[in-house]
């Protein structure tokens, strides 16, 4: 009974974290500009990470191997953000201007 309710939260996991990368990938492809796109990819390439290696750490059957994943978490997530405020800080000092709309509403990109 307890090896069915691993496999279920452990699945509930690894889809949500697939379901968060499919968001990202979108986000990727609709936002306007590159600080909205940097956003979106450090979100939830973070969360997705979180999700999936959390997913597979409850798939683990050994210590030496839950070992391996929580290093790897422990990595992404000191090195997602820290890339992504990188990358938005390298912007900001090139003066790259964030997207504003027109007075309008509408869109200045089209």
């Amino acid at each position: 009974m307890m090896a069915l309710i691993l496999d279920i939260v452990s699945w509930a996991l690894l889809m949500a974290g697939s379901l968060l990368l499919i968001v990202g990938g979108i986000g990727l492809i609709r936002f306007p500009d590159f600080y909205s796109r940097v956003q979106a990819a450090g979100l939830t390439d973070t969360l997705c990470s979180i999700f999936i290696l959390l997913g597979l750490l409850l798939q683990a059957d050994n210590v030496p191997l839950a070992a391996k994943i929580m290093f790897t978490l422990l990595f992404l997530l000191f090195t997602g953000p820290t890339a992504a405020h990188a990358l938005a800080k390298t912007a900001h000092h090139d003066k790259l201007e964030p997207w504003k709309a027109d007075a309008g509403g509408a869109s200045s990109k089209q």
